[in-house]
């Protein structure tokens, strides 16, 4: 399968209600709608989104579907911040009978999970808010291969 990683976009620093209520700002909302024009544009779109409870994640979640024409996402709270890559694959082997899935995280998690699906050094990749990766995985092996990683920067200067 191939699992798109979508980190979710930029937000409030603060939240009165504390992390878990952080919303998206204006410019989040927008790294949210250019990954999924870029996903759409080059047809690599999921069947299903799959989402942390999270406010900033959910609303991530949400734009990216809108603009992709990909049904409403579901929400998994093993997607919550704090997810070992362990749990992710076990976890995403109960979806294996879609071709191509996305789940919409959270750092350091889904760094963590890249990494570690691709047997690489802890740091050596970073996903910024808004970053866009693509993992071929056949669960439940632990072995995956980097289709591509698009940086927020990179996604902008396109849209330019």
């Amino acid at each position: 399968m191939d699992l798109l990683i979508l980190r979710h976009g930029r937000a409030d620093d603060f939240h009165r209600d504390g992390d878990s209520a952080r919303a998206l700002v204006e410019k989040g909302r927008e790294q949210a709608r250019r990954a999924a024009r870029i996903v759409k544009a080059t047809k690599w779109l999921p069947e299903i989104v799959l989402t942390s409870p999270l406010v900033r994640a959910r609303q991530t979640a949400d734009e990216f579907c809108e603009v992709s024409g990909v049904p409403g996402a579901l929400i998994q709270g093993w997607l919550a911040c704090g997810m070992s890559p362990g749990l992710a694959l076990k976890e995403l082997a109960g979806f294996g009978e879609f071709e191509r899935l996305a789940i919409v995280g959270h750092e350091p998690d889904l760094s963590s999970l890249i990494e570690w699906l691709l047997g690489a050094a802890g740091g050596s990749v970073e996903m910024k808010k808004g970053a866009i990766a693509c993992v071929r995985i056949h669960p439940p092996s632990r072995h995956g291969a980097l289709k591509f990683l698009i940086p927020p920067k990179l996604a902008d200067e396109a849209a330019d």
